[in-house]
Formats: C-alpha cells, structure tokens, sequence
C-alpha cells in the first residue's frame, strides 16, 4: 500500500520545507513537490511531518504492575504522542537482569505491533547494586544500554565495571544521578518551597555529586555515560565541563524540569502529581535547562514516563510515590518552548528524534529522507484540546496536565508505514 502526505513542511534536524511525502512498504520512498499518487492521502497542510519521535526513557511497568501501564498500553500512548521509539527501563518486576525478561519485552512489544520497544537492561542483578548482569547476553538478547534507574548504583566499584563492560559490548550505561545517601528521606526539592510546606527536602547536591562521579568514572574507563533526567543547573556546569574535556558524556531533560517548578508544589496544594525524581526544582534551574536545550548543551528530551494509579496519588504528598506521566504531553510542552523562542523547530526534531537515533546508531531513523525508515508523525502546532479521558492512552492519569487545555499534538503517526494513530479516533 502507498500512503501520500502532502502539503505538509519537512522538518529535520538541519531544514524545513514544503515537499509531499510518499510512503512505499516501510520506507520512505519519494520526497517531492509534485503530486502524488497513492492509495491513502493524508492532507498536511498547515503541519509538520518531523521523524517518528524517539523516547529514551520510559516506564512502562511491564512486567509485574502491569495495573499502571502495560506494554499495549504504553505503546498506545507513545503512538498519540508522536512516539514510535521507546526504551523502557528495567525497574520491572521482576527486574530486566536477564535475557529471557528482555526478549519476552521485545516479543510483546512486536505483537502489539505500534512501536519499537528497545529495553534497557539493570546494571547490577536484581538492582542490587553489587552483582553485575551478563550484558553479553542481554545485548544479545536485544537490551540496548544499562540502568539501575531508580535505585542508582552506590558503589564506585561496580559502575566502574558497569562502564567497563558496556564499552566492550559497544553499549553505554545510563545514570539515575543520585547519591542515596545524601536523600535524608526527602520528597520535593529543598530549598524556600519545601520550607514554607513543611516537607522534607531533597539537595540539589545530591544530583550533582552522583553525576561528578560517573562523569568521571567515564573520564577513566573512556566510556561513554547517558545522564537521565538532569536537573539542577550546576549538573548542566559539571557536564560542559566534562565535555570541553573531552569527556563521552551525554544527557537528558524532560519536558516537567523545563515546565514546572518547586512553586507549582505551593500553588497546587500539595499535589502528588507535581512529585517526582528528581524533585522539580527553582525558576533558575528552569532557565538553566531552557539555556542548555538553545545552545546545544542537552542532548535529548525524554519523557521519563512513569505511570502510577490514581488510588496511589491520592494521599498524602510525603506518602504518594514519584512520577509523572509525559508520552502525550511531549510534543505541546516542547512546541511550547518553540512558541517562546527558546529553541526551533529543527532543535525540537535534533531533541526529539534525531540526536536518540545517532546515540543509539539507528541509521534509518531520526530523519525524512527518502530511502529512511516511514516513522513519522504528523504535528499540527495549533490544534487545542483538553486531555482527559478520551485523549489519554495510558491506563494512569498522574499529570499535573491532566484535565488541562493543551495545544499541538500528534495528528497522524505512522510506524514503519502503517498508519498507527489518529487524532480523535
């Protein structure tokens, strides 16, 4: 089957422009201004076709809490947000530490048949932080990078050979920059906010000392280091430092760290959705992170998907547990920061798609260009909408958007050239 967009604006990594789009099989196949004939026409006009967006972090709770997300789930709202690759984290249960768990991922994924699922593999067997897992075998098996993501690795040792080993097999590891020790049980940020509200905070040292060392684990195995979810704005310091070194060091924000602050806490009485790891941080933190995606400092944004159930986000703040939903609240949080003038559109895709893909050595996506992979979504900047219920795809609605008008979105979105996801239907 032929699949034809037209009248849309290309937007890469490096262009924009006017050009129909005809899709042949699961590839690209013609990139032209003239007409196009085909069996299915999908009329862009007044969008952008960008590449298939590539999430570098997600939770997706499968296997074991599959009451929060699952896999389908999960794919379906990755597809609605304009996401056709995901890497899931490992903090499953029980723990992605083994082949057989990384396979059986990848097979329900495939038999859903929406996206790329691409696992990330534990670091330290079981997430201990001790033993580490046969990353031969789990490369093998699939897993594409290493994590402890959400119980970091405490032992220098370990990461050192964690680092060591994922460089042989030619893969990277990913750090949940977090000195556990330094937490003091802590729930939000610590600073004036968590003061004034009485709840116990979390220094924004901890991060930055966690990310000092493995940035310099890094320096002395030569390895290459994948920071997550970077918060504070001497992280951002640390990490140009170790760049101008020459240092392999890359790194992740989210769209919740470059939206929302320690404030919002305060104004929103205490609520949980507005909890997360790291914490959401103060307004120079966000200009941080605004000044690092326009000079080219960050290399992705991920979403950090991390679904809860309603029951356990209604308690207390102190008690409710952390994480944010984000797959389809990606594309109008970044449009957004394209609206304002912090970045381009051609930074949004370099952000979205296209750094994940050289990251990740996936030669056939992260750009429209003939003979490249058909993963695509459609964004019109200017639709409105609430996301609610009908909207949603994720079984969980642990965002502090929920409920809230949003603007740009995912219209169509098409995986390996098969129309995956309509707005609206």
């Amino acid at each position: 089957m032929k699949i034809a967009i037209q009248n849309g604006t290309i937007v890469n990594n490096n262009e924009q422009f006017k050009a129909n789009v005809l899709i042949e099989g699961d590839r690209i196949v013609k990139i032209t201004s003239d007409e196009i004939e085909a069996d299915v026409k999908i009329d862009a006009s007044g969008k952008f076709i960008m590449p298939g967006l590539i999430d570098m972090h997600v939770h997706f709770r499968d296997p074991g809490y599959e009451y929060k997300d699952d896999i389908i789930s999960g794919s379906q709202a990755a597809v609605a947000g304009g996401v056709t690759t995901c890497l899931c984290m490992a903090n499953t249960n029980p723990v992605n530490d083994n082949a057989s768990i990384t396979r059986e991922m990848i097979r329900k994924a495939r038999e859903c048949g929406l996206i790329d699922l691409m696992p990330i593999a534990a670091i330290s067997k079981g997430l201990g932080g001790k033993e580490l897992v046969e990353m031969g075998d789990l490369i093998e098996a699939g897993a594409v990078a290493f994590s402890d993501d959400g119980l970091p690795v405490s032992s220098s040792s370990v990461m050192r050979a964690a680092l060591e080993y994922s460089k042989m097999f030619g893969s990277f590891c990913i750090s949940h920059s977090e000195d556990c020790s330094f937490c003091r049980q802590g729930v939000m940020h610590e600073g004036k906010v968590s003061a004034i509200l009485g709840l116990k905070g979390m220094a924004r040292e901890k991060e930055e000392i966690a990310v000092s060392r493995d940035m310099l684990l890094a320096k002395l195995t030569n390895a290459h280091i994948h920071i997550a979810h970077v918060s504070s704005e001497y992280s951002l310091k640390i990490i140009e430092m170790g760049r101008k070194e020459g240092i392999n060091i890359t790194c992740e924000v989210t769209p919740h760290h470059f939206s929302f602050s320690d404030d919002d806490i305060l104004q929103n009485a205490y609520d949980a959705n507005f909890k997360m790891s790291p914490p959401l941080r103060e307004i120079s933190d966000i200009k941080a992170i605004r000044e690092a995606l326009k000079s080219g400092l960050v290399d992705v944004i991920a979403t950090d998907h991390a679904p809860h159930h309603n029951d356990e986000k209604i308690v207390e703040f102190d008690r409710a547990p952390f994480g944010i939903i984000g797959l389809q609240t990606l594309v109008p949080l970044t449009l957004k920061l394209v609206k304002e003038g912090v970045i381009s559109l051609e930074r949004m895709v370099e952000l979205t798609s296209a750094n994940a893909a050289k990251i990740l050595n996936l030669k056939d996506k992260g750009r429209i260009a003939e003979g490249m992979l058909a993963d695509i979504a459609v964004i019109d900047p200017d639709i409105e909408y609430i996301y609610d219920e009908k909207i949603n795809r994720s079984k969980s609605i642990n965002s502090p958007l929920f409920g809230k008008n949003l603007k740009g979105a995912a219209v169509v979105t098409i995986k390996s050239g098969k129309i995956v996801y309509k707005f609206g239907e």
